[in-house]
């Protein structure tokens, strides 16, 4: 079996990725972070998703974000609340953390190399998503190309793969996924701003982009 990282927050998005290698036939090895991030309840469900998916290991690394501010995930900066769909999307919100994508497939190439790995997987996705940059398609090619040039692995003539599965589909093509995979999104955490027990604010863009995702997909 050929081994694969994959990058995994415990959202939606991330354990129908993992659910997709593990499909592939791949060996996965599941990364998350706790890198200071206000809904840290997510860490908790990747726990669940990666033993539920049958993850080889999972491997919860701690970067403190939070250090550098910048974002309504990492500071006091209020979460925005019950904004239209017409506008999620449109530029870049104040949940976007500077640089995160980029550090934590950073991470996730160092740990594929020590692995003998040149596969990674990451749920990015750029239809139902929150405006990122860091979740275009431009920005894994540019990515690839760097894994390739900054590695030893790469440098004696590897060749690593960003998979990005999910990059075309909408959130409720990714659910029927996920459905067939076997996915239980039950044990899922997509909020960005939850109560402290875990409970779901509803109203967050990820919130709302989940439920409008449920819906289409007519999944309860």
């Amino acid at each position: 079996m050929k081994k694969a990282v994959v990058l995994l927050s415990g959202g939606l998005d991330s354990a129908t990725t993992l659910a997709y290698a593990v499909s592939k036939g791949y060996e996965c090895y599941a990364l998350s972070f706790d890198y200071g991030q206000r809904h840290k309840f997510e860490i908790k469900a990747a726990r669940k998703v990666a033993r539920m998916l049958g993850a080889e290991r999972h491997e919860v690394v701690r970067i403190d974000l939070s250090r550098f501010g910048g974002s309504a995930l990492t500071s006091d900066i209020p979460v925005p609340k019950g904004r239209p769909h017409k506008k999620i999307g449109q530029g870049i919100p104040v949940t976007y953390v500077p640089a995160r994508n980029t550090v934590f497939l950073s991470l996730a190439l160092a740990w594929a190399e020590t692995l003998g790995a040149f596969d990674i997987f990451i749920g990015v996705n750029a239809l139902d998503y929150s405006g990122y940059p860091d979740c275009r398609p431009e920005f894994i090619r540019a990515f690839q190309r760097t894994a390739d040039l900054a590695t030893k692995a790469g440098a004696e003539g590897g060749r690593f793969k960003v998979h990005t599965p999910l990059i075309k589909m909408s959130k409720a093509d990714i659910i029927r996924l996920g459905r067939r995979l076997g996915v239980d999104y039950s044990i899922t955490h997509s909020c960005y701003d939850p109560a402290p027990d875990g409970t779901p604010c509803g109203r967050c863009d990820s919130c709302l982009l989940r439920e409008k995702g449920f819906r289409e997909a007519e999944v309860p």
